[in-house]
């Protein structure tokens, strides 16, 4: 089994974190429209696995053959799977709820979490600078989406189970990098996920209603697998704590996604806080460049 190194490609590692959470911002906005259509959240969580679980299957099985299913730790990759799986499901039940820019608000908070558990779970160090920038990037997401101005909702706690969930999986991500090939990590995350969803969602199964509805059934499961490729890959080529605070740049794209989708255009606010927050992510990317070069 060829499993890939770990790297120090600070910048490519920035540039696979940036691709891959525009297209999970293509999962949350297939997830919302499905469960806006009548699918449960359930069922839309077994289709986003079933179909990453059999791309990764065909996609990596030819080239990899049996040894994808080797893992050199399987205790973490099962561990790393159920955070995964957890996120997801707290995830969708939270926006059948709650509108997707509330949802990615609360889901801001994952790199100071991340950023936390580095530390002790990955001996990484996380200087005062990259501290401050994540809370200026934390604060951009205020700026633009403003939620204490609204009634709080009881989703809110799937909302914020999502996030401490998610922030172990990305911590695990890195602790497996170098040690299982992406391929294993996608067989492992997806299956796991699929296998263990599949009776609850199958008890009182729905197809979609519409003919339109087919086209996020049928993405969803490319979308994952996709999204989760290309941060494996990232995760191989910087650290966790560097990568975190790149998830901002999905108000960006979850901006896009309801004005072009469910035709809600941003506010000014929303431009405001996006700002910020790319801010953010550049003083990072600038931060690393002249490390690098120093080193």
């Amino acid at each position: 089994m060829s499993v890939e190194p770990v790297e120090d490609r600070v910048f490519k590692g920035i540039v696979l974190m940036m691709l891959a959470f525009l297209v999970f911002t293509g999962i949350d906005t297939s997830a919302k429209w499905l469960v806006l259509a009548g699918m449960a959240p359930l069922q839309v969580v077994f289709v986003r696995y079933a179909g990453h679980a059999v791309l990764s299957l065909l996609l990596a099985f030819p080239r990899e053959g049996r040894a994808m299913f080797r893992s050199r730790n399987l205790k973490l990759e099962l561990l790393r799977g159920f955070f995964l799986l957890g996120s997801t499901v707290c995830n969708f039940v939270a926006i059948k709820y709650l509108p997707l820019t509330f949802t990615i608000t609360i889901f801001f908070a994952t790199p100071l979490v991340v950023c936390a558990l580095s530390i002790p779970l990955l001996g990484e160090r996380v200087g005062p600078r990259r501290w401050a920038a994540i809370c200026v990037g934390f604060v951009g997401v205020l700026v633009a989406i403003r939620p204490w101005n609204g009634d709080l909702h009881w989703a809110i706690l799937f909302s914020l189970t999502a996030v401490v969930m998610a922030s172990f999986y990305f911590v695990l991500t890195r602790r497996l990098a170098g040690v299982d090939s992406a391929a294993t990590q996608q067989f492992y995350c997806a299956w796991l996920a699929t296998l263990l969803i599949a009776p609850f969602a199958l008890m009182d199964w729905s197809w979609p209603a519409d003919a339109v509805s087919w086209v996020p059934f049928c993405l969803i499961g490319f979308f994952g697998w996709g999204g989760h490729q290309l941060l494996v890959v990232a995760h191989r080529c910087a650290p966790a704590s560097t990568l975190s605070p790149f998830i901002y740049v999905q108000i960006v794209y979850m901006t896009a996604s309801s004005w072009i989708i469910f035709h809600q255009p941003p506010e000014g606010r929303h431009i405001a806080g996006a700002a910020i927050i790319l801010c953010s992510g550049l003083y990072i990317w600038m931060r690393e460049r002249t490390l690098q070069a120093q080193a």
